[in-house]
């Protein structure tokens, strides 16, 4: 039966066995857009198959793809690792499609274009800017038109504020994704703004070219697809090396940045051209079933209109996209728009002949290649059978390509009377946002994997914790909020896991029983025991990680703010915490079987730091409880400092030298204040000095606490150097203002000296206020001829008493000069 256009079509729930027992698992499922029992096909409910949409491997990954694959890695984590299923993960990456054939084509000519031009003094020759200045002209006729067509690169400036003045220049990044105007930013007004500073950047190089490197990176991008209009169709078709080495490249790159997020790598990996010929046989069945046809030109094509007739339902995930010719154009591919030979404008791409220049495979309808949305029908049949448990993606993925995929499997595995449900879950990851809108490498709004965890702002942690604290499904919109959330939670965790660990590295190995166990400690033990249940439950929902976060968060709070508690259950408490943020990911080393393990990495000072900076805190510590002990005893402080051992080998080794010069100074500042007799305050602040200069500087930090007596080692984190910052900000504030009230008390008084000056008897005689005025110099009759008040009169003798006295003072000090 067709799809009426507006539901979803029905959905045929998996049944599990009476003897199977599964957790109460619920998905939120694309193909009903709600929550729906977890019950895989394996008939002993252990076994789940699940196919990952991969990359299209022609550039390096974005923030965008981090946010997709690190949600997925997440989930499958907790399938796996929370809910004991066993997981066959299949991931595809796509190595050939449009626009890997465009990348791949445009930097071969490019490079070659580069060869054949290259001088001995890097000059840029005439014929090198001939055809810079064609390739600009040709850049600006196809994605500029409103430019008057005779514009030259020293026009091009004043025709483009002219043309395009109102869209040239996107509002800046802010909360709310809007202009100036109040109307929202579009893809189109980004991408216009890419293409003008594409343009403004070879115009730059055109007028001023210098050197060739310099020259072509400012003009390579009008270049590339000029060259490619001249000479992409001279390529052979049958070369492939030139788009392989392509995706070879940016495959592996991808995997890099994966291993970078801790993500996990699948089970197994698919490719398209590994698998093509799998793909022809694949389509000559949806032709055989009669839900495809050839082209005179060799290309195959979906027929929708046989696929409903046949009883079949076409667009499952998103039906009211399914008459949405600009949604289907762009799954087709930007190679494929201009005429064709298809019967319908809704039908798609099964298998794509290829045009001069673009890489061929042989098939029974002549050379091409296949279509980008059979390429997962294909393989994932091949590797995992007609069901597959959970199919997953990026939310863009819907319409069409998830959509098409569905129906190209259904076509392939059904039978007349015995339709199959190839897909039993859907799932699909939310939106990364810039400005309200996805990243998108064409409009240049993205920033790279690579880039993001070299600048050091965001780690591979603080990733994952910002797409752990958010639903998977819904879209991110990248916020100061947010990042403080981010910073928040972690720096939380941080904090209890380094108490935590302090207090077992000087804990006692004696059990306490329950019945021993204070009020607090059982408190605290029922929390713990209620956060089991609660994180059960929140992780059942749909794998809701945010609910489950700020579970995690809430029960670290009461232990913090607990008194009298035993080692044994902050402890215990830590290695739960520290089992279910493993689950999550936030732990590269993933050691779950260790059951004892507290905490994540980062959590210690560096190695060629440690024979050094813990006797120096050590020392540092005894010489603070000296200091605060009332009398100082100066030879006891001289005999510690003498007395500091190290057990790094000899001589320091390169690493460990700036923290052994710490230590050194440290230990002669004491010896010299020792010597001197120093008082406590001395003393102490030397003792500041070493915490919040000299180590500070090296990324670690000396928290003191009361209690115990010994300060706690950690390196520096994120919310550490943010206090500081606030605080360093607040203080500044605060001297500023102070500053600005003496200058205004400074004023104020050079006020009253220069108003003392003034007789009282003449105060009042200015004669637009007052006519009369009786023998002390008070106004008795106001301008208007009026007799002042006694109200007013009462008022005007204190002002008057007042600077009597003022006067009087100052008179005082005249004559005392």
């Amino acid at each position: 039966m067709a799809s009426d256009g507006r539901k979803q079509p029905p959905w045929i729930p998996p049944q599990a066995r009476p003897d199977v027992q599964l957790p109460r698992l619920k998905i939120y499922n694309s193909l009903t857009r709600s929550k729906d029992d977890f019950v895989p096909v394996d008939p002993t409910g252990k076994m789940v198959t699940w196919y990952a949409c991969g990359p299209t491997v022609y550039e390096d990954a974005h923030l965008g793809h981090a946010k997709n694959y690190v949600s997925t890695d997440i989930i499958r984590r907790i399938i796996k690792d929370y809910f004991g299923f066993r997981v066959k993960f299949v991931m595809n990456t796509t190595d050939i499609d449009d626009k890997i054939i465009l990348q791949g084509r445009q930097q071969y000519l490019l490079a070659r274009f580069k060869q054949e031009h290259a001088t001995e003094d890097d000059s840029v020759s005439d014929s090198v800017l001939a055809e810079a200045k064609a390739a600009f002209r040709h850049y600006i006729g196809k994605n500029l038109p409103s430019l008057p067509s005779d514009t030259s690169p020293a026009t091009f400036s004043e025709a483009a504020d002219k043309a395009y003045k109102e869209k040239a220049e996107p509002p800046p990044l802010a909360d709310a994704a809007t202009s100036k105007q109040g109307q929202a930013v579009t893809v189109a007004d980004l991408l216009l703004k890419a293409h003008i500073g594409t343009a403004q950047s070879a115009v730059e190089a055109l007028q001023a070219p210098g050197k060739l490197p310099e020259f072509f990176a400012k003009t390579d991008d009008v270049l590339l697809p000029y060259l490619d209009a001249l000479h992409g169709a001279e390529m052979d078709s049958n070369d492939r090396e030139i788009y392989l080495e392509l995706t070879q490249k940016f495959e592996r790159r991808f995997f890099e940045d994966m291993n970078a997020l801790n993500v996990l790598a699948p089970d197994q990996l698919t490719r398209v051209t590994e698998h093509v010929p799998q793909i022809v046989r694949f389509v000559e069945k949806i032709v055989a079933n009669g839900f495809g046809y050839a082209t005179p030109d060799g290309s195959v094509y979906f027929d929708i209109g046989s696929f409903e007739k046949a009883g079949h339902s076409y667009s499952r995930l998103e039906p009211w996209n399914k008459n949405d010719l600009t949604l289907q154009a762009d799954g087709e591919g930007s190679l494929s728009k201009g005429s064709s030979m298809k019967r319908s404008e809704n039908h798609f791409a099964l298998w794509k002949a290829s045009k001069p220049g673009e890489p061929a495979w042989p098939s029974p309808w002549g050379h091409g290649r296949p279509g980008w949305h059979i390429e997962c029908s294909a393989m994932a049949s091949e590797v995992i059978g007609k069901t597959i448990d959970i199919h997953s993606g990026g939310v863009d993925l819907r319409f069409p390509h998830h959509d098409n995929e569905l129906a190209q499997s259904e076509a392939y595995w059904s039978t007349p009377g015995c339709q199959v449900q190839w897909t039993n879950y859907f799932i699909h990851m939310g939106q990364l946002r810039i400005r309200g809108l996805k990243m998108s490498k064409s409009l240049k709004n993205y920033t790279t994997i690579r880039s993001v965890l070299s600048q050091k702002e965001w780690s591979a942690r603080s990733l994952r914790i910002c797409f752990l604290l958010m639903p998977w499904q819904g879209g991110i919109e990248v916020t100061d909020e947010l990042m403080r959330a981010v910073v928040s939670w972690e720096g939380k965790l941080n904090n209890f896991f380094l108490k935590s660990l302090d207090l077992w590295k000087h804990s006692s190995p004696k059990t306490t029983t329950m019945q021993e166990l204070g009020i607090a400690d059982q408190q605290l033990l029922s929390a713990l025991d209620k956060a089991k249940a609660d994180v059960d439950t929140a992780l059942c929902d749909s794998f809701n990680t945010s609910a489950a976060m700020e579970i995690l968060s809430d029960l670290v709070t009461e232990s913090n703010s607990a008194e009298a508690l035993s080692d044994q259950t902050v402890i215990l408490l830590a290695r739960w915490v520290t089992h279910i943020i493993t689950i999550f990911g936030l732990d590269p080393e993933r050691d779950l079987s260790n059951l004892d393990r507290i905490g994540w990495p980062g959590l210690d000072i560096p190695a060629p730091a440690k024979p050094y900076i813990y006797p120096a805190s050590q020392l540092r510590d005894k010489v603070r409880n000296l200091a605060y002990s009332g009398s100082v005893d100066h030879t006891a402080i001289a005999k510690l400092a003498d007395g500091i051992t190290i057990t790094a080998s000899t001589p320091v080794v390169e690493s460990s030298k700036p923290y052994d010069q710490v230590l050194q100074l440290f230990r002669t500042n004491v010896k010299a204040l020792a010597t001197q007799q120093a008082p406590a305050k001395d003393l102490l602040t030397l003792c500041d000095q070493l915490r919040d200069v000299h180590l500070w500087n090296l990324g670690i930090y000396l928290e003191d606490r009361s209690n115990p007596q010994h300060a706690l080692v950690r390196p520096l984190d994120k919310l550490l150097i943010e206090a500081r910052a606030e605080r360093e900000s607040a203080g500044t504030a605060k001297a500023k203002a102070k500053l600005e009230q003496e200058a205004r008390e400074t004023e104020r008084e050079k006020e009253l000296r220069e108003r003392a000056k003034v007789d009282p008897l003449l105060m009042f005689r200015t004669e637009d206020e007052y006519l009369e005025w009786d023998e002390s110099g008070i106004p008795t009759v106001d301008a208007a001829g009026n007799v002042v008040s006694k109200n007013r009169r009462k008022k005007l003798v204190k002002e008057w008493e007042k600077q009597k006295k003022m006067h009087e003072e100052w008179l005082a000090t005249q004559q005392a000069a």
